[in-house]
């Protein structure tokens, strides 16, 4: 079968760092193709030059047998080359529609016609299923979640030869995934070529009609999804056999470590829960339940109305302030680690300690450099962070390491109670594993751990219980003894399928 795109010898290097080293990969029309490897194999990497987003060092592509060369992102889109990244690229102050149209906008003679452009956007907003969103939203109102479905409809909003994905899901519920699932089947079917990013190696078995696989840059192989297993697919990628994941073991204790009551802000209307020392809960619900709001309001970075947050023998309050809630002995690991989670011009070393300067690294106000750097490296090597060394600047990581450094700053600063808003957000199979395994470590040693995260699968194997978010409100909890999937969808949906029986 003739080749829609090709990339032949493909080479990038930054300064002495060779990221890509002759890696290849084929795309024919029609065709899902995943592009496999681990945190910082280089796909974020090949994705960008294929895109426009940067260029190659060495080698050639090409696209419909011609050569193949964007100078920009704009150039590649017009030949016919769409991509969704991994993360958000949208101007949060532009309603919906204006993202939408971006640099097509429609206009008269320099004045844009509004009627037309809010068509094209709803068009584009019902085509995946978001008939709830208006086209004169502002974009960064929105959760992460809903704004990861709106890339994925101004991409297919745009005719394309090429469409590449990375890491469509991540922040997607099953409902949404399976939305998106329809229109890459529909994609196929029309003769567009597809790349696929993603560490959800259930969705590759399901999608994918070929996979190449990338390690430390270099390329693996490239084989028919059908003919390989998951745990294939994880040998191939690291180079190792794949580990089980072991039995479920209970930390959890009867001493409450959180109790939050009857907060309330915005969409979210009178929560109430507990948190034991050693237990790690789990937060579930639809994209736009509700779940990254309550954990902001109980965090103090948006305003609760009313509640009261309540942590060990502390005076219950509410945090008007994220730093009132980290005093207290409250950490977020937050979604969006690259507005909220970092500082990416800043070094690994600086972000690692930076929460803990005072706390750790400062003696009557001079701070111990040595200390701070010996810190860095151990976290450094208990995530198996891949950096070329501690004063590497975030922005130059991939993405699955720079949530390594995120979730290492807050382990530094050492807190009671610990959020993790989706803390597997891009990561590779096997730093999943040690992320699991950091989680069971902070339950065994005391710390109250509440994770939401839009992976079902990823909560029914790390959690002690799991609580439902529902339009706002906490619909219901789950044991591990009582849960199921069709339960926990069955809560989710609860309060919605209720506002439709009112209308």
């Amino acid at each position: 079968m003739n080749a829609l795109f090709t990339a032949t010898n493909i080479t990038k290097r930054y300064e002495a760092v060779t990221v890509l080293d002759e890696v290849q990969l084929d795309v024919r029309r029609g065709e899902v193709h995943a592009l496999l490897g681990a945190n910082g194999a280089g796909k974020s990497t090949l994705c960008k030059i294929i895109s426009g987003l940067t260029p190659a060092s060495n080698g050639s592509m090409q696209l419909d047998g011609i050569d193949f060369r964007p100078i920009s992102k704009q150039a590649a889109e017009l030949a016919g080359v769409q991509i969704v990244q991994q993360e958000l690229n949208q101007i949060p102050t532009l309603t919906v529609a204006e993202n939408i149209s971006l640099c097509r906008l429609p206009n008269t003679a320099g004045i844009i016609n509004r009627k037309r452009l809010a068509q094209r956007a709803r068009g584009a907003l019902d085509r995946i299923g978001l008939s709830d969103i208006t086209a004169d939203t502002i974009v960064g109102t929105l959760g992460v979640g809903r704004q990861q479905m709106i890339e994925i409809a101004t991409a297919l909003d745009r005719e394309c030869k090429l469409l590449i994905l990375d890491e469509p899901t991540a922040s997607l519920s099953p409902a949404e995934v399976e939305r998106l699932f329809e229109q890459l089947e529909q994609l196929r079917r029309d003769g567009i070529g597809i790349v696929y990013i993603s560490h959800r190696l259930n969705e590759v078995a399901r999608m994918a009609d070929r996979v190449t696989v990338l390690r430390d840059g270099k390329y693996v192989c490239t084989q028919d999804a059908s003919a390989l297993t998951t745990e294939q697919m994880v040998e191939l990628m690291s180079g190792e056999e794949a580990v089980a994941s072991s039995e479920f073991e209970s930390f959890a204790s009867d001493t409450v470590a959180m109790r939050v009551t009857d907060i309330s802000g915005g969409i979210v209307q009178d929560v109430s829960f507990s948190v034991r020392r050693g237990e790690r809960l789990g937060i579930a619900g639809l994209v736009g339940s509700g779940r990254t709001e309550l954990l902001r309001l109980i965090f103090g970075a948006d305003l609760a109305e009313s509640g009261s947050v309540g942590i060990g023998g502390q005076t219950p309050k509410r945090f008007a302030h994220p730093q009132a809630a980290v005093d207290a002995g409250l950490a977020m690991v937050t979604e969006d680690r690259k507005q909220n989670g970092l500082l990416l011009s800043q070094s690994v070393r600086v972000n690692t300690t930076l929460c803990s300067l005072f706390k750790r690294f400062s003696l009557m106000g001079v701070l111990r450099g040595f200390r701070e750097r010996e810190v860095t490296q151990e976290m450094v090597d208990d995530l198996q962070t891949k950096c070329e060394h501690l004063g590497q600047t975030i922005e130059t990581l991939s993405g699955g390491n720079q949530q390594k450094v995120a979730i290492s700053k807050w382990l530094v600063w050492d807190p009671d109670v610990f959020f993790f808003d989706e803390p597997t957000r891009g990561i590779d199979v096997s730093a999943r594993r040690r992320i699991y395994s950091l989680l069971d470590s902070l339950a065994k040693s005391g710390k109250a751990i509440v994770i939401v995260s839009s992976d079902l699968d990823e909560l029914l194997e790390t959690c002690d219980r799991i609580g439902v978010m529902s339009a706002g409100r906490w619909v219901e909890e789950f044991s591990r003894d009582s849960w199921s999937t069709d339960r926990i969808m069955q809560a989710a949906f609860s309060n919605y399928k209720q506002a439709e029986a009112v209308v």
